[in-house]
């Protein structure tokens, strides 16, 4: 069998409800109105917060000062350490060496070896010779006479 419809609702179903505009204002306002409620207090919270942030930020150029001056110093601490340690090496190696440490410019103990030993052996390389003597070096002649008699008689033997 065909129902036929007879264009008044069936009792399961609801009507659909329709809005004035002026419902629709209303129901709007109230939503926003609740909303407004939550954030009333919003301007106070934001310049507390400002606050804060100048508070922080002060705050933080203290800590960030006294972090700079740490570290400042802590680099300073480093560079003296290091500067001692290399010093001692230099020393050590002159000492072992016999070459006076302001010679020697490497940071490592094998740098400074090196050095020393380029340095002996230049040394050794430039040092003047003395001239071979037959008699060990004693005076075999006396001198007599004035200075000057004894300059006459060198003059003379040159020749």
């Amino acid at each position: 069998m065909a129902e036929t419809n007879t264009g008044t609702p069936a009792p399961d179903t609801q009507p659909e409800k329709t809005f004035t505009q002026e419902d629709v204002n209303k129901i709007v306002g109230d939503r926003i109105a609740r909303e407004r409620e939550k954030f009333a207090d919003y301007d106070a919270i934001k310049e507390k917060a400002a606050k804060f942030d100048e508070m922080e930020e002060a705050n933080k150029s203290e800590l960030q000062k006294a972090h700079e001056k740490a570290s400042a110093l802590q680099a300073e601490l480093d560079g003296m350490k290091a500067a001692e340690q290399i010093r001692r090496i230099r020393d050590e190696v002159a000492k072992e060496t016999g070459v006076p440490s302001n010679l020697l410019t490497a940071d490592t103990k094998e740098g400074c070896g090196e050095q020393a030993q380029a340095i002996k052996a230049y040394a050794e390389s430039n040092r003047p010779g003395y001239p071979s003597v037959r008699d060990s070096g004693e005076a075999t002649t006396s001198t007599k006479g004035t200075t000057k008699e004894q300059f006459e008689d060198w003059v003379n033997n040159l020749g």
